[in-house]
């Protein structure tokens, strides 16, 4: 029988301590269970516990490696040292840093307008409401909402994302979705599966979105037909065929632009569609390699 490894962190694992980078991977189970009924024996396994022995495995599937943007070298140097790993390497390394979006931009997607301030840089804001996040991030955490009058609080949350060593993302805020929320598009095989409803995480405290709100936020959504066809073009040419992957859009006056491209730990919400747990599995048993 096929071992995988289901890579996720403790704090995605029942009975974690409660904290903003604590939520629950309900995803797991599933997908275990599912992978049984392929013939495959998928473990959830921590993917910086030493003692892991990664090369039992005939394949890594990276889920759930929340909170990985702490120690964002080390997670790099781990991803990079399994040689059966999914999403590959190198799309891990290129989506876990935000300056993918400018890339995309230069490419001719419509993504949101993104600004990046560099370490060391002068931060220069726009003159409406505006979020500031870091690069490398996860979710909604040290990402903060700015009235445009209010530059001495967004400098002061630039100059504690530089101090960290991290480069600053400077966006407007989409006011759409404080009213329809963004909309999250999953694909599974290379397939578009299913999409939900991503309300908005910067309209309270900070301190209130541990992973309770963030499941709050969710719900089942109807795909939008011109949504999937841009997330489907997104989808292409270096992204085809990944094993998973989610596209978050917002809609803006110009039509639906790009806010996060998630191909490295996505939660895929396998639980809101009948058929997502199958597809997942199959995307990972026809991966695993041969002989």
């Amino acid at each position: 029988m096929s071992r995988v490894a289901l890579a996720t962190s403790r704090s995605a694992l029942p009975g974690a301590p409660a904290s903003l980078a604590s939520h629950e991977d309900v995803d797991l189970p599933l997908l275990v269970a599912e992978l049984a009924r392929h013939g495959v024996a998928a473990e959830a396994q921590v993917w910086d516990d030493e003692s892991a022995d990664w090369e039992s495995y005939d394949l890594v599937v990276v889920r759930s490696t929340w909170g990985y943007a702490d120690f964002y070298r080390e997670f790099l140097a781990w991803a990079h040292a399994r040689a059966r790993l999914i999403n590959p390497y190198e799309v891990i390394e290129y989506s876990s840093d935000k300056h993918y979006l400018g890339d995309l931009a230069r490419q001719g997607f419509p993504v949101i307008d993104t600004n990046y301030c560099e370490i060391g840089e002068v931060p220069h804001f726009p003159d409406v409401t505006f979020v500031v996040k870091p690069a490398v991030g996860a979710g909604s955490i040290d990402a903060a909402r700015f009235e445009a009058t209010d530059v001495v609080g967004a400098t002061q949350h630039v100059t504690k994302l530089h101090a960290s060593g991290r480069c600053a993302v400077i966006q407007p805020y989409v006011t759409s979705i404080d009213v329809n929320g963004e909309r999250a598009l999953i694909f599974l095989d290379g397939e578009f599966s299913h999409a939900m409803t991503k309300r908005a995480h910067l309209n309270v405290a900070p301190e209130e979105r541990d992973g309770e709100f963030r499941t709050r936020q969710m719900s089942r959504a109807d795909a939008e037909p011109d949504a999937v066809d841009l997330a489907r073009h997104l989808m292409t040419d270096r992204f085809a065929d990944l094993a998973y992957g989610r596209v978050d859009l917002v809609e803006t006056p110009d039509g639906w632009q790009l806010m996060e491209l998630e191909l490295v730990e996505p939660a895929l919400f396998l639980q809101y569609d009948e058929w997502a747990v199958g597809r997942a599995a199959r995307a990972i048993s026809r991966r695993i390699p041969v002989g």
